[in-house]
């Protein structure tokens, strides 16, 4: 068992990208994923346990809340929490705090890509991509000296009664949104989104995507799966020497086939890249990102 242990929500990138900062500033750190049950729920052993995640229909994801019941944390641990938001920061926290007391907590707005009240670009205070990231770094890097230091918030997190009323209304919204799923042109059926769908709602028939009538609370736009006709995803082929490449952005991508490459590990034949407000994932063919 590491010295910190760090449990992490992540849909869009920004929660991991936190989550991993936040580890470089304390060094010695384990980050466990929560978008299934996660893989270690005994913390014996850890000085520090920590839970990084989005703030999703005015809460937590209805998993975080549900996986942390199991985790195992002794009360002289220090505990602290990360919620990440396009503008206010909801009753994650809260509801959070009544699972695992919190010793330390903070809100951190972001861009994100799975915002459903504002335009996917919006954020408050209102910055470009390149911005937020940087904001995003210096602030990981606050947090992470802070727990380093074992600081305590001398308040408990906030449990806004509106964000209570919108999460408590979340799973019809969600409904209402799934009727809009459709499989655009985009879908080159590579069949990722089956891998990465962390409730399992979307499936390959016939090499297209298809999307399962049983939508939960977690909603994700990903590769060819749009939402009515928001956006329209661009997928655009490029080869390089020994290296094949789709590269994939609702803005037509902005990235280059060698800066891909090089960061491909050795032996990579083939990769899906989704390029989004000026960051990289990619995802290989065991569905690691």
């Amino acid at each position: 068992m590491s010295t910190n242990l760090i449990y992490c929500y992540s849909g869009t990138g920004n929660c991991l990208d936190m989550a991993k900062n936040i580890a470089k500033e304390l060094g010695d750190t384990d980050i466990v994923m929560m978008r299934s049950f996660p893989a270690v729920t005994e913390t014996k052993g850890a000085k520090r346990v920590g839970f990084v995640f989005p703030c999703f229909g005015g809460g937590a994801p209805t998993d975080v809340l549900e996986y942390a019941k199991y985790i195992h944390i002794a009360p002289e641990t220090y505990v602290f929490a990360v919620s990440q938001s396009a503008s206010y920061a909801g009753t994650g926290l809260a509801e959070l705090n009544k699972i695992h007391p919190l010793d330390y907590w903070r809100t951190v707005t972001h861009q994100c890509s799975c915002i459903w009240l504002f335009p996917h670009t919006l954020m408050m205070p209102p910055m470009t991509p390149k911005q937020a990231q940087k904001r995003s770094e210096k602030l990981a890097k606050e947090i992470g000296l802070d727990v380093l230091a074992m600081v305590k918030t001398n308040k408990k997190p906030p449990r806004n009664v509106l964000n209570a009323a919108e999460n408590a209304g979340w799973p019809m919204i969600s409904k209402k949104k799934a009727e809009g799923f459709r499989v655009s042109d985009a879908c080159i059926g590579c069949g990722q989104c089956v891998k990465l769908c962390p409730r399992g709602n979307i499936r390959l028939e016939s090499g297209r995507a298809g999307v399962s009538e049983q939508i939960a609370d977690k909603i994700w736009e990903v590769f060819g799966v749009e939402i009515g006709v928001e956006e329209k995803r661009v997928v655009k082929k490029i080869s390089v020497p020994e290296l094949e490449i789709y590269i994939q952005s609702p803005y037509g991508g902005n990235i280059t086939p060698e800066e891909v490459a090089a960061r491909m590990p050795e032996g990579t034949e083939a990769c899906f890249v989704r390029v989004d407000q000026n960051k990289i994932w990619w995802v290989r063919e065991d569905g690691e990102t």
